[in-house]
């Protein structure tokens, strides 16, 4: 399988896939460790997996070069995402003692009641590339924190920073039978819905985690999919701070390129406001470097997939041809690379592709509203229900909006932000389950129900 640089096309790398026999060999080898790993105790687990975070710091500069040359993302956003993910490891050590933990119940009946959280087994983790440190760490890292094996599957344009993570675990003090590495694209991935485990956590696609809920729907094992969206913000007429309301909001679309399940996908800005907000908007997107992702100073890289640019590009003339102005960018230039310049246009309706279908990508509709109703109306208008956010300097009036949102996630004058102190959720075809905060350190255990009469 051929690693390829998205900002220059070269191949960077040449890995083995696996086959079925490899798959059938690791699934093998980590039922066998996994019990001693279970055994080793909470407090040993973690040992470990701070030894881990110490080792990725160690390590960061060469992590983040590894980042950037497979997925394009600019190093200070690869050095950022490295930096930042190793919260999560403070968050477990902080709290998976406690909430792993058997519970008494009734300490004082004649017959005591209590619950263990058991690990669930050798469970797959299927990871995605535009995130892989925060993504995966939200799986692999609390999942072995638990006490279960994982057979972890990165994202074939993150496979080198998949590889990382086994030797830094290893070196750690993982197991080589508690934590491995399938490579491969998604024929792998379909090995291991036919493999003996214990769950399936999922990031990526709505298609695709459809896909793997049908599939391994039989096994009446655990399934969790952390799937896409089409993240509204609404910047109210009253907002404090039009410029700042519009920087805010540019970063929360294009920052990673806008490649991010939470990034802001769509716009709505009251009318009164909106020729300043757009303005300031268009400005800050211009103040972009767009470049080779090596550099500090870039700040859009090229796009990971090639085959994004036909779905932004196709996206982009649906717009135009139904009425939208494209107001600055969305070409692709005339270099090596997946690169696009960032696209922003108004005039924008629900009639149009770009803002009803996910993106992915470097591209925003800003759409002009009247009313707070009208708003929340269009913002309710969407398949998918991760993240909704208000600007406001009313918390009530924004807060009445948001209440009536559908989705895991809300925000209030911040986007596109994602905490381990507080779950990580999506609604409809945004999945199903919670990663973080103390339901994503139990989602990797099963409880066991104890009566106990002496």
């Amino acid at each position: 399988m051929k690693v390829i640089n998205p900002a220059t096309e070269e191949v960077i790398s040449v890995l083995t896939s696996d086959t079925a026999a490899t798959v059938a060999s690791k699934v093998e080898a980590l039922r066998a460790g996994q019990k001693a790993w279970q055994n080793l105790g909470v407090k040993q687990r973690l040992d470990i997996i701070e030894k881990f975070g110490e080792l990725v710091l160690k390590n960061k500069a060469d992590l983040a070069q590894v980042l950037t040359s497979e997925t394009g993302k600019p190093i200070t956003q690869s050095l950022n995402e490295i930096n930042g993910s190793l919260g999560r490891i403070q968050h477990l050590k902080t709290n998976a003692e406690k909430w792993l933990a058997q519970e008494i119940i009734t300490p004082d009946d004649a017959t005591r009641e209590l619950i263990a959280y058991e690990p669930l087994g050798v469970i797959a983790n299927i990871s995605a590339w535009n995130f892989p440190y925060n993504v995966g760490y939200n799986v692999f890292l609390y999942a072995l924190v638990a006490g279960n094996a994982v057979l972890y599957k990165p994202s074939e344009y993150a496979s080198l920073t998949g590889l990382k993570f086994k030797s830094l675990l290893q070196e750690a003090g993982v197991p080589e039978n508690v934590f491995e590495v399938v490579i491969g694209t998604g024929a792998v991935g379909q090995l291991l819905l036919e493999a003996d485990l214990d769950g399936y956590f999922f990031t990526g696609s709505y298609q695709t985690g459809v896909h793997i809920a049908k599939t391994v729907a039989h096994k009446l094992v655990p399934v969790q999919l952390e799937l896409g969206g089409k993240d509204p913000l609404y910047v109210m007429d009253d907002v404090a701070d039009i410029r700042q309301a519009a920087i805010n909001a540019a970063e929360g679309a294009f920052y990673n390129n806008g490649q991010s399940c939470c990034a802001v996908e769509r716009i709505y800005v009251q009318e009164g406001i909106y020729e300043d907000f757009v303005k300031h908007f268009t400005e800050e997107v211009k103040s972009y470097l767009l470049g080779d992702p090596i550099e500090d100073r870039t700040f859009i890289g090229p796009l990971t997939r090639p085959q994004q640019l036909a779905v932004i590009s196709d996206q982009i003339a649906d717009a135009v041809a139904k009425g939208a102005q494209l107001v600055l960018g969305g070409e692709r230039l005339s270099r090596k690379g997946y690169y696009m310049s960032p696209a922003v246009l108004t005039g924008v309706n629900h009639s149009m592709e770009l803002m009803k279908e996910e993106s992915f990508g470097p591209v925003i509709g800003i759409q002009k509203v009247s009313s707070d109703e009208e708003a929340t109306s269009l913002m309710q208008d969407m398949s998918y229900g991760l993240t909704a956010a208000v600007f406001s300097a009313n918390e009530d009036r924004a807060k009445k909006v948001l209440d009536q949102m559908n989705v895991g996630t809300v925000y209030w004058n911040c986007c596109d932000r994602v905490s381990p102190n507080v779950p990580w959720s999506g609604r409809k075809n945004s999945g199903l389950g919670a990663t973080l905060s103390y339901m994503g350190i139990r989602a990797f255990t099963q409880p066991k129900a104890y009566h106990w009469r002496g």
